[in-house]
């Protein structure tokens, strides 16, 4: 009886996920100061709840981009009667660079509060996930998770402008509809053959 307790313990560590570590490239120190608010990232072997650089370990960049479907997203602080908005986005299209191209990776609104505390998101999707592709040997990549609370009775909308994923204008969409920042959280990654 004892052996099958130390089989079953020794089975439940190896199905934990895996906890990014901070890991910043020497060009990317900047980037430890966007995260902020306590906001996580769950996906099915991999946790992110800090600035990271996502390692290649067990083939997480390649789960990352071809396997797994949007994650769960958890924010311990939301208010259950709130409305908020969430944003998935790639600014270093088609490379980092000093003028941010923002790729629209996801963008959800309407996201009740209660939702967030649970990881089970809740709202209304204007664009749909699209996991992380950076392309070969275009170096690291920033995937931004950015919540906002959403104005009480504000229906937010794409134009028809911002209906392509590319080049958004995220600060103008922000403006417009006046969100207030609660919470952000990135990654990097690069291609998994690179």
């Amino acid at each position: 009886m004892a052996l099958l307790g130390l089989f079953l313990v020794s089975f439940a560590f190896l199905w934990e996920p895996y906890k990014t570590e901070t890991i910043l490239l020497p060009q990317d120190l900047r980037d430890a100061s966007f995260c902020h608010g306590g906001l996580k990232v769950v996906y099915p072997e991999l946790e992110i709840d800090q600035c990271s650089v996502i390692p290649n370990d067990q083939k997480l960049r390649e789960k990352l981009s071809k396997v797994w479907k949007a994650p769960q997203i958890y924010f311990p602080k939301a208010q259950k009667k709130r409305m908020y908005v969430l944003v998935m986005v790639d600014p270093d299209v088609p490379r980092r660079s000093a003028h941010p191209a923002y790729w629209r990776h996801w963008l959800v609104v309407n996201i009740k509060g209660y939702s967030l505390l649970t990881g089970e998101i809740r709202g209304e999707t204007l664009t749909d996930y699209l996991p992380p592709t950076p392309p070969q040997r275009s170096g690291y990549h920033r995937y931004q998770f950015m919540l906002f609370e959403q104005p009480p009775h504000t229906k937010i909308s794409l134009t028809k402008e911002e209906s392509s994923r590319g080049k958004w204008n995220l600060q103008g969409f922000i403006r417009r509809f006046n969100l207030e920042d609660v919470a952000t959280l990135q990654f990097l990654t690069q291609h998994f053959k690179d």
